[in-house]
């Protein structure tokens, strides 16, 4: 049967594929509007598994509250022309409301279970929105929190979604909250407090300041108390509540809520594509090896 404009505008409008990919679309399936969408979604389902193995180092870091339920999650792509897209930025909220209503265990079980709004699993959503947005989309992490009624949440966003933080806080109030929140997106401590900090972890750290001190020529009786001494600087520097404030470095955090009859409950920090090791690629031979296919 002929194939209109009118069939090729329709079937663009259902599923957002290109001009061409909707002609030879209708044109296999004789004109059958169902069995071309069909056909696109096979088609790019199976462009999106090519695209899934490209590595997806950018993306963004967004919050959802929901009464005393809130999650943060980190959603990654291959650019950050795509982060700033707005189909990407659907992607990112609809996983949000995800994990909010469903409180997955982990990414693992959020992938199987099924997408209300979509009708379809987390998966297969994601699949189809690489097939739509063109680039491999990967859904990292997301952790929840819950609090209760004495308790508030804080979040601060940097750089539009670059970096994320969470904060659950007992007592103080919204802007105590965003203020600690704002701290720990610019100083990143690794830990809440000293007794946070792992055995190992500290084992490791007295292991390298005795190792200073015994390369600075500093007798061996005295080094221990000099190890002791310099575990301070560590503490300011990875533990959150020893950390200088930093919109008054007069204070620690520990002070700070302190001063505001407050404590901190929970706290994380996301930052985009952190960890991740990108590949480095040739661009110049990417592209001929586009134009070659």
């Amino acid at each position: 049967m002929a194939i209109t404009t009118a069939d090729i505008k329709k079937l663009r409008e259902m599923t957002n594929a290109g001009i061409l990919d909707c002609k030879k679309a209708l044109q296999e399936t004789d004109g059958d509007m169902d069995k071309a969408v069909e056909y696109l979604r096979e088609k790019g389902i199976a462009s999106a598994d090519k695209k899934a193995g490209r590595t997806a180092a950018e993306g963004l870091v967004a919050f959802k509250t929901v009464d005393d339920t809130a999650a943060i999650l980190e959603v990654n792509c291959e650019t950050d022309f795509v982060a700033r897209n707005e189909n990407f930025k659907v992607v990112v909220d609809a996983l949000a409301d995800h994990v909010l209503a469903e409180n997955p265990a982990d990414v693992e079980e959020a992938l199987s279970q099924t997408l209300k709004a979509e009708d379809k699993t987390v998966e297969k959503y994601l699949k189809e929105s690489i097939a739509k947005i063109g680039e491999n989309i990967s859904f990292r992490r997301f952790q929840i929190f819950e609090k209760n009624a004495e308790e508030i949440f804080g979040t601060y966003l940097h750089m539009g979604g670059n970096i994320g933080v969470l904060v659950q806080l007992q007592g103080g109030d919204e802007d105590l909250a965003r203020d600690i929140a704002m701290h720990i997106a610019a100083v990143k401590p690794n830990y809440l407090s000293k007794e946070d900090v792992p055995s190992e972890d500290l084992d490791k750290e007295r292991e390298i300041l005795t190792k200073q001190a015994l390369a600075e020529g500093k007798p061996e009786h005295i080094v221990e108390k000099m190890v002791e001494g310099r575990l301070g600087k560590f503490y300011t520097l990875n533990c959150l509540l020893e950390q200088e404030f930093v919109k008054d470095s007069d204070i620690t955090i520990q002070q700070l809520v302190d001063q505001n009859d407050a404590s901190i409950v929970n706290y994380v920090r996301y930052e985009v594509g952190e960890g991740i090791e990108v590949e480095e690629t040739d661009f110049a031979a990417e592209v001929m090896g586009e134009i070659n296919k």
